[in-house]
């Protein structure tokens, strides 16, 4: 049965499959998916927040359950070109920037899928 880690619940979407750690973990066919949704994401992402880079990876250092991070990097980030971990310390979102940022991106993201 399928437990996220209490650490990723507040601002993740993982992939849920029980018992994995690692990307390899996953069998050939959910490995294709991960890619292909997370270069969907990452693809959206820089174009609509203008990203300097994006940071695609899967660290899983503190939290083992396997988990994507797609990150959009801006030169003029406090931490670049450092990682956004540990450089400074973190900022949380205001009340309704999380829900305005999903509304954003939810269209573009459903609409667009089918075609990644």
């Amino acid at each position: 049965m399928f437990v996220m880690d209490s650490r990723l619940q507040q601002d993740s979407h993982v992939p849920k499959r029980a018992g994995v750690s690692e990307l390899f973990d996953l069998n050939q066919e959910d490995q294709a998916q991960l890619w292909k949704e997370t270069t969907y994401l990452a693809e959206v992402l820089k174009s609509e927040f203008a990203a300097d880079k994006m940071n695609v990876a899967t660290l899983g250092n503190v939290v083992s359950q396997m988990h994507m991070h797609v990150i959009v990097r801006h030169k003029h980030d406090a931490a670049w070109p450092a990682p956004v971990w540990g450089k400074v310390p973190a900022v949380e979102y205001g009340p309704g920037q999380v829900e305005a940022i999903r509304l954003r991106l939810r269209d573009l993201l459903k609409s667009g899928y089918e075609e990644a």
